[in-house]
């Protein structure tokens, strides 16, 4: 988390020029003599006092041995007016990054500990381009919007609904997955883990979240849960971190066993078939409006978690028992809730059917 600055930052810090006129006027040196004296331009040494030109280095060497006071007296001061005057402009930044800032949740942001309390609107703007690691909105724009750093993010937000919120929620899971130790991305390592993680997803153990982590991680795969923001109704999302660190950034957003494991074999259908440049953000949408990739991933998923094949023979057997679904959920070594969900799914169950099979997701709110 970001913490917050305490530097002690001088309302008036003044030019060295100040000094040096306030100087020679001390000792009855006029601004001609003391360029001749220092063998620079009686111009240069005019802009400097009135405050239109920096001090160099070289000049304050030459300053040292004309007035005897230290080259690193007027370095530090023309320094720490640099700074200053940079602060000035920092400041009327943030005042005009206000519109910018009031488009993201703040409030669910500093519940979930992603932001730290602050009170104006400057504060709460320089909090928030900490947390995105941007010097400016502008900058925030060129990355999420832009498409100007293709390379690392190839896709523009611009053509949601709600990029702020969208651009926080997926930001937060860069910073989780920062947390991770992991070794680079072994595909074969990977796919043999997913033996591994269905026997999770069929048990469902309390730990089932540490032991999906872990499996993927030995993979090369960081896995994180990051909670859903308002305006921003995200399943889940992967993409790559570097060259060779794919990331899957999890919601769990109905907190429900079978739509989390569904979501997780989907995003790694997107890994494992659609390569280092696609980027994927699941939202919520029609059939008829995925793409040839997101069905794709949907069909990995299906494989994985309850077959077409076995669907098929589940309904060829007629009426179903919950013994029968237990049964069947260990004939295919998954859990009931992947059966009774999809067969809600296809509107051939009640929502009120096999609720006792559906596990609540209840992770830890900052995803960790």
């Amino acid at each position: 988390m970001m913490t917050k600055r305490n530097e002690y930052i001088p309302q008036t810090v003044t030019h060295p020029g100040i000094t040096l006129k306030e100087k020679l006027d001390e000792i009855g040196m006029s601004q001609k003599e003391f360029a001749v004296r220092t063998g620079k331009p009686e111009q240069t040494i005019v802009k400097v006092i009135d405050g239109k030109s920096a001090l160099t280095p070289d000049m304050a060497v030459k300053f040292e041995s004309v007035l005897g006071i230290p080259a690193p007296f007027w370095l530090n001061r023309q320094q720490n007016y640099d700074e200053a005057v940079a602060r000035l402009k920092r400041s009327e930044l943030l005042a005009k990054a206000k519109d910018w800032v009031s488009r993201f949740p703040l409030k669910k942001m500093t519940d979930f500990g992603w932001l730290p309390e602050q009170r104006s609107k400057e504060e709460k703007a320089e909090a928030l381009l900490s947390f995105f690691s941007m010097s400016s909105s502008k900058a925030w724009e060129d990355f999420y919007l832009s498409e100007k750093l293709k390379v690392s993010f190839r896709i523009s937000l611009a053509h949601y609904g709600e990029p702020y919120a969208m651009s926080a929620w997926l930001r937060q899971g860069e910073l989780q997955a920062m947390q991770l130790n992991a070794p680079p991305f072994d595909r074969k390592a990977f796919l043999a883990a997913l033996d591994g993680i269905k026997k999770v997803m069929a048990e469902h153990p309390d730990d089932y979240f540490s032991q999906l982590q872990r499996l993927c991680l030995d993979a090369g795969v960081k896995v994180v849960h990051t909670p859903c923001l308002p305006r921003a109704p995200m399943h889940g999302s992967t993409r790559w971190l570097g060259d060779n660190m794919p990331l899957i950034q999890l919601s769990a957003r109905y907190k429900q066993n079978d739509r989390f494991w569904f979501t997780f074999f989907h995003e790694a259908g997107h890994i494992l078939l659609h390569g280092k440049k696609h980027i994927s953000i699941e939202r919520a949408q029609q059939e008829s409006a995925k793409d040839k990739k997101e069905r794709e991933a949907d069909a990995f998923a299906v494989r994985w978690t309850f077959s077409e094949e076995e669907e098929q023979e589940v309904l060829r057997y007629g009426k179903l028992t919950e013994q029968d679904i237990i049964e069947f959920a260990r004939k295919f070594e998954t859990h009931p809730a992947m059966i009774i969900g999809r067969f809600q799914h296809k509107k051939r169950l009640p929502y009120s059917v096999g609720r006792q099979f559906m596990k609540p997701i209840l992770l830890d709110e900052q995803g960790f």
